[in-house]
């Protein structure tokens, strides 16, 4: 079986750390199936990152990474308007790349894990290959189609005319259900971890390692830096902890357009000397951040399942998440505490209590993700199969 992938979650040479569940998922698909990869870059992204480090691909924008070929064409669009018509615009900028991979890689099916703009072209122009397209789903795509109505009607028309959906949560099939999607062709397959790197670790160690010297207990926030994020409900909850005499510090990893905004509220709640934010930093160096951290704190407003929530349990950190999404659905795993979103009195005594008690078991760790690539392929293999082409 030779997978086409394509989609806009994927590192680049100007967004190393993009997305590095799907460089994992693909690397490991491509050990067991040949796999190549259309992986757009948006033109703004594109434009920023050259101010900073200059032009870092050739006129064929083609790379190799991790043993897969990689192509990057510029993704052309509109900023902040006709949303609807993203998927056009997605299927043009990707059109020359798709052809060649289609004349050159010969795939037998096409795989994407994002609903719109990415998923919607990629059955278009899939189908019209003759292809069998697969989307994969994995929350925002899906859960905050109300935030953006443009996008729905696509969105839609993506998950009803897919030969198969991957939700990675119940939560996110029931939506899927709810949108048209047929129950035949939507598998939920939960995600799991990449246990050779996410390990429990002694935390002495960790805060050696990262040279941190501070020693009251660390809550830490991995994450993309926008609103569906909450930070400044996790803020909020951590002037209400300060003002009670917990003693703590706060570290937030992660980048996006309300950095500035969120250091501006942590000085205005009297936090600068509690709070440091970090910026991105390498998957390879998030073990230790977790192994560091006496907590992780995840508030968001929705989620589908996330990654840093499983990771943290693959390493043994406690963590205190909203009731949100897929989260439910997880709260197996390690050692957690649930609160409702957007509360943070609720968030800060849930925080307050697990700093209080910390656990003495690592808890339940997650699965390797070669298994839930495992239930992956089996679910593609079976969509390959059943179409119609295939018996012909």
């Amino acid at each position: 079986m030779r997978i086409l992938a394509m989609t806009n979650l994927y590192p680049n040479p100007w967004q190393p750390h993009r997305a590095p569940f799907n460089r994992h998922q693909f690397r490991i698909l491509n050990e067991r199936h040949p796999v190549q990869v259309i992986a757009p870059i948006s033109w703004i992204d594109e434009r920023n990152a050259r101010k900073v480090s200059g032009p870092s691909l050739g006129d064929e924008r083609r790379i190799s990474l991790d043993g897969l070929t990689v192509e990057h064409p510029r993704y052309w669009f509109p900023p902040k308007i006709a949303r609807s018509w993203y998927g056009h615009c997605f299927r043009f900028s990707v059109g020359k790349a798709f052809r060649s991979a289609i004349a050159q890689f010969r795939p037998d099916l096409i795989f994407t894990p994002w609903a719109y703009p990415d998923g919607w072209a990629a059955v278009r122009m899939g189908h019209a290959a003759g292809l069998p397209v697969v989307l994969q789903c994995h929350g925002s795509d899906i859960l905050l189609l109300d935030q953006f109505p443009s996008r729905r009607k696509r969105t839609v028309e993506a998950v009803t005319a897919a030969d198969g959906v991957v939700a990675v949560s119940r939560d996110i099939a029931s939506h899927l259900y709810r949108l048209g999607a047929s129950r035949e062709r939507v598998r939920v397959i939960h995600d799991g971890v990449d246990r050779t790197r996410f390990s429990p670790g002694s935390r002495t160690e960790a805060r050696r390692r990262l040279g941190w010297i501070k020693v009251d207990p660390m809550m830490l926030f991995v994450g993309n830096l926008v609103a569906v994020k909450a930070v400044d409900v996790l803020l909020n909850a951590a002037a209400e902890l300060a003002g009670s005499g917990q003693r703590f510090d706060l570290v937030v990893i992660g980048e996006g357009s309300l950095r500035s905004e969120l250091e501006q509220l942590a000085q205005a709640l009297g936090l600068g000397d509690r709070v440091t934010f970090r910026g991105a930093v390498p998957q390879t160096d998030l073990p230790m951040w977790y192994r560091a951290a006496n907590l992780l704190v995840l508030p968001s407003h929705s989620e589908g399942v996330p990654n840093v929530l499983l990771e943290a349990s693959a390493c043994g950190t406690p963590w205190v998440a909203s009731r949100v999404g897929g989260i439910p659905e997880i709260a197996h795993l390690g050692v957690n505490s649930l609160v409702p979103p957007n509360s943070p009195g609720e968030l800060a005594a849930a925080i307050r209590t697990m700093l209080k008690s910390p656990a003495d078991h690592p808890g339940i760790a997650p699965k390797p993700r070669e298994d839930a690539v495992a239930e992956l392929i089996e679910f593609l293999e079976e969509r390959l199969r059943s179409f119609p082409t295939a018996a012909g």
